[in-house]
Order: structure tokens, then C-alpha cells, then sequence
């Protein structure tokens, strides 16, 4: 069960908590033009479906759920201009493609690349059941509710991602042991970290039967490496040529090598951001693993964030975290 660590009160160490200046994050990979499919071809902006001709898998991917993470949209871009957006369609089953928040997408701007990530909330919290059937309004609870049907008759979805924190490539595959093996079977990226989500709502990958262990749906979600670079659009890819090839719906290009076992790793620890003044002690890196029990890694205010176990995974460190948000997540390997 993930759970908040400890936060032990203590004297601090003298420069603890101080990051020198981290530098400003580099486009350099553009945005995709996605004009051809904003009209969508089953009544749904933005989405681009087809079926092959034997039976299989309805198997979605989804990108731009945060508008300013791309790279999973190019690699869409690329599949549907090879192919799949001129007819040719999967060898079986049916393949959507979605680009999911257009609204927000369409706001990116260069010179400040994480001012798009949504219009008006997380588009990846609002998956909950009573909230998608509530009263509340919003541009992407708007979208959700569009999309809904869809997804509803989806078996198998990969939500394509990437960070903003340098980061080693990572799987998230949630609780279940159906997501577990997904993950491990897609084998690109080669780590697979088992969280439950996030407390401030509900991810797409939780929604619904694919997070219910007795239903056969299921989903994972690739965090492919640091947004807008060159090496997380070539892991998106390969994640998503080696799904569809898991799947049945396209053969495995001659190209791309069989991937490695995978290591799973399990939360047990999330870490938010109890005052203004959380800081890590240096400049972490996603992946790295902390081969010592009680290493200091940040303080939050006065208190100490210390590692709990041997050989303890750095999941996503945000190196600026706001008061209130999850800071970092800390797992231990099977």
C-alpha cells in the first residue's frame, strides 16, 4: 500500500536543500502538425480508428492528454501517415489513435513549453466514475465525458507520456497483476513501477474495468523520458511498435530488437510537499536507486526525507515541487 514516509524532525545540515540554478528546459523537437486529424473519422476530433479484417483486441493509444507532452503525438502523427490514415489498418482487431487534449495542445508555445499542459485541470485526474457523472464543468471534463463511449469499448490502452524532470524511461502499470504482465510482455521500456495513482484523482489507465482485476481490459502508462527530446519520441515509439506487436495488430519491424526482461518495482512511499520549503539535497535523476537505508535525500521545512529501505528507486523526482504535490515516490524492487 503506498503510504506517506515519515518525515523525521532534525537538525539540518548546513547546504542542505539547495539546488543551484537548474537550467532552462530545451525544446528541441518541434510540435507535430496534426491538422489531417483534428476532423477525426468516427465523429470524435481528434480520433482516427480502424479495424483490421480478422477478429482481435481493440487496442487504443492515447497522446496529449497533457497538451504539452508531445512526443507520443508524433509518434501517432508518423503511424497514421505510414499507413493506418490512408486506409491500411491493423492486421486485426481495431487500432485507435487519440489525441486527446487538442484544445491545450494548440496552445504550446516554445518559450514557455509548460504553460499547456491543460486549459483548466488535469485532464489525467478526472477518470472517477462520480466525477466524469457530476455536476462540475470543465474543458477536459468536457473532453473526458466526449471520449468516454469510446474508451468505454476499448480492451487494451498505452497512455503515452513523458516528464518534465530528467528521468530514466519507465512503465507505470498500476496495482493489478493483468497490468504487471502487460507491462512486462511490452518489455520498452525495461523498468515497470506498480503505484496506485494519485490521491488528487483518478488516471484514464484507473478508469474503469482497467483497473478491476476480474475484467480483461487493461492499460499501462509510458512515461518515455524528459519531454521534448529526440530520445523519449524514439522510446515512445518503440513502446508503441512493440505493443501492437504483443498484441497481433502489426509484426515487429525487422529493425527493432526483442526487448530485455524487465525490472518491477513497487511504491510504497509517496512524498508530497508538506511546506514551501521542500528541497532535495542535489539534483536527483528519475531511476536513480539510493543503495542505503537513511540517506537524507530532502528537507521539507525542517524535517528530513530519508530513504526507508536499502536500494531504494527514485520515481519521478519533481525538483520543484508546490506545497501540496507529490515530490517524489519512492519503491523497492521484487
Amino acid at each position: 500500500m503506498t503510504e506517506t514516509a515519515p518525515a523525521h524532525a532534525a537538525a539540518i545540515p548546513a547546504g542542505a536543500g539547495v539546488l543551484p540554478g537548474l537550467a532552462d528546459f530545451d525544446v528541441e523537437v518541434p510540435p507535430p502538425d496534426l491538422s489531417p486529424w483534428q476532423p477525426g473519422n468516427v465523429g470524435l476530433p481528434g480520433v482516427i480508428s480502424h479495424a483490421g479484417p480478422r477478429p482481435g483486441p481493440h487496442v487504443a493509444l492515447v497522446s496529449l492528454v497533457h497538451g504539452n507532452e508531445y512526443a507520443g503525438a508524433i509518434v501517432l502523427d508518423r503511424l497514421l501517415r505510414q499507413g493506418l490514415g490512408q486506409g491500411m489498418g491493423p492486421a486485426c482487431g481495431r487500432l485507435t489513435c487519440i489525441f486527446a487534449n487538442l484544445s491545450a495542445f494548440s496552445l504550446f508555445d516554445p518559450g514557455q513549453p509548460t504553460a499547456s499542459r491543460f486549459i483548466d485541470e488535469d485532464l489525467n485526474r478526472v477518470w472517477d466514475i462520480d466525477v466524469l457523472e457530476g455536476p462540475r464543468v470543465s474543458a477536459e471534463l468536457s473532453r473526458a465525458r466526449e471520449l468516454r463511449p469510446l474508451i468505454d469499448t476499448v480492451d487494451i490502452l498505452l497512455d503515452l507520456h513523458s516528464m518534465l524532470w530528467p528521468s530514466e524511461p519507465l512503465m507505470l502499470c498500476g496495482t493489478t497483476a493483468k497490468g504487471r504482465a502487460m507491462a512486462r510482455r511490452i518489455g520498452v521500456p525495461g523498468l515497470v513501477v506498480a503505484d496506485a495513482g494519485h490521491s488528487s484523482g483518478r488516471r484514464l489507465m484507473d478508469y474503469g474495468g482497467f483497473s478491476e482485476r476480474a475484467s480483461h481490459r487493461c492499460a499501462n502508462l509510458i512515461e518515455a523520458g524528459q519531454h521534448w527530446q529526440p530520445d523519449t519520441v524514439a522510446i515512445t515509439h518503440a513502446a508503441v511498435t512493440a505493443l501492437l506487436h504483443e498484441t497481433g495488430l502489426q509484426p515487429l519491424p525487422a529493425s527493432q530488437p526483442q526487448a530485455a526482461s524487465s525490472k518491477v518495482a513497487d511504491v510504497t512511499h509517496t512524498i508530497n510537499a508538506i511546506t514551501a520549503g521542500f528541497a532535495f539535497v542535489r539534483q536527483f535523476r528519475g531511476g536513480e536507486v539510493i543503495a542505503e537505508r537513511n540517506t537524507l535525500i530532502a528537507v521539507d521545512g525542517m524535517a528530513e526525507i530519508r530513504t526507508p529501505y536499502d536500494n531504494c528507486l527514485l520515481v519521478m523526482p519533481s525538483l520543484r515541487p508546490s506545497r501540496g504535490h507529490t515530490a517524489v515516490r519512492l519503491a523497492r524492487f521484487d
